[in-house]
């Protein structure tokens, strides 16, 4: 398939007038073959760096895109961090027109930080539907510890190869199906803070990403079964979860609770004690089915009560994200967004949160899909120990000042 973003760009019924970057994606087996073709057909050219890891560059071996610098990275403990950004700052040549990312979420976020940083264009040449970053216009950087996510370039151009992605470790489209999964407590959590605050909603970008998290989930039989189909499905939605977050302007509409227990879990909180890595779309994969779960048990108490906001204390953040997280945590919750809400507006507007909360697939449903496709499905399966829930729970929401269900538990009486 070939996607003209076009249509999605321009005024919108919300009100808004929606910006898009990226021009198109090509979603098709071998197509990284005719990269060419595609850079004349959408007017990129210049001076290119085509940028890899060793596993990137070894898969597309038969396939390399024509470059006039090359930059192959070492995956081992490979981030997207200060560190390797600044190797690649360093190694690139100063007139550099376009980096080409050849890779999946990891090298794409180096590429469209470094891309934002000397103000140049970045096509993302997919070797793996694991992360639905690629058109993203943000960066999800671990920055000296601290998991944030940094203004970045779109890619101007999405090429994405089926023949490569169908043949990449499973694990990695498993992580993909995780990330899209995690929309629906995003969604979720979207809805619940624009029924609270009246923060600002669009139907069409809703109604996108709802379109991507159930076309992957009706693909759950496809993509056991090794379907090319079903990759290109997979990361048709990853795609467009991007595009929704170009839309909006921000992560909101693919980012809720389930993605700050991910990104607590990758910050290495002290409290969490986390035993071995595991990919992001693991992690919120994970993140969705203990949200799903909590957010559930919440919508069921059968009576409840709501008290008054109360800040965090700093110590009781030091105490779970440890010394090194707590200046960050602190700046990040400063103007904290819970402060918004008051136990009055909850006890107005709480049956029609539960309400919402029903909308949400049930966790044993989103388990099941899960454990069809063999992917990680437990805190102990992402290097957690279960007895550390409660902890991931209540303390996660502070990784992002955003209004969500998870952080709104902190005015609920137990």
């Amino acid at each position: 398939m070939n996607i003209n973003f076009n249509e999605y760009a321009g005024e919108c019924s919300c009100g808004k007038s929606h910006d898009i970057i990226t021009k198109a994606a090509v979603i098709e087996p071998d197509c990284l073959l005719n990269i060419e073709k595609y850079l004349d057909q959408y007017g990129i050219s210049g001076k290119r760096m085509a940028l890899y890891d060793e596993h990137t560059f070894a898969a597309t071996a038969d396939r390399h895109p024509a470059a006039d610098q090359v930059i192959i990275l070492n995956p081992e403990g490979l981030h997207a961090d200060e560190k390797s950004t600044a190797e690649v700052l360093a190694k690139m040549e100063e007139d550099v027109e376009i980096i080409l990312a050849v890779g999946s979420g990891t090298i794409c976020d180096i590429a469209r930080f470094c891309a934002h940083e000397k103000g140049i264009q970045f096509v993302a040449c997919a070797t793996g539907a694991s992360v639905d970053g690629f058109c993203s216009n943000v960066a999800a950087m671990t920055w000296y510890g601290y998991k944030k996510t940094w203004p970045a370039v779109p890619p101007t151009l999405v090429i994405a190869d089926i023949s490569i992605i169908s043949k990449a470790p499973e694990e990695l489209i498993k992580s993909g199906v995780g990330d899209i999964f995690a929309k629906y407590i995003a969604l979720a959590d979207w809805q619940i803070a624009r029924t609270l605050t009246g923060e600002y909603f669009c139907e069409r970008i809703y109604d996108l990403m709802w379109k991507a998290v159930d076309t992957v989930a009706k693909g759950v039989d496809k993509i056991v079964s090794g379907d090319p189909e079903a990759f290109a499905d997979v990361t048709y939605a990853l795609v467009m979860s991007g595009i929704a977050m170009q839309m909006m302007g921000n992560s909101r509409p693919a980012s809720g609770a389930e993605h700050h227990m991910s990104h607590m879990i990758e910050m290495g909180a002290t409290s969490l004690d986390v035993q071995f890595p595991a990919l992001h779309g693991e992690k919120t994969g994970v993140g969705t089915l203990v949200a799903a779960e909590e957010y559930k048990k919440l919508a069921a108490m059968e009576t409840i009560t709501f008290k008054d906001y109360a800040p965090m204390p700093e110590e009781t953040i030091e105490q779970y994200y440890g010394a090194a997280l707590k200046d960050a945590i602190v700046e990040e919750n400063k103007e904290d967004c819970l402060a918004k809400v008051t136990k009055e507006m909850l006890e107005e507007n709480w049956q029609q949160i539960c309400a919402l909360v029903k909308e949400i697939p049930d966790p044993e449903e989103i388990f099941a899909k899960l454990e069809q496709m063999d992917a990680k499905r437990t805190l102990e399966s992402i290097g957690v120990s279960e007895d550390k829930k409660e902890i991931l729970i209540n303390y996660s929401p502070m990784v992002r000042n955003r209004l969500t269900l998870m952080r709104i538990r902190r005015m609920i009486e137990f």
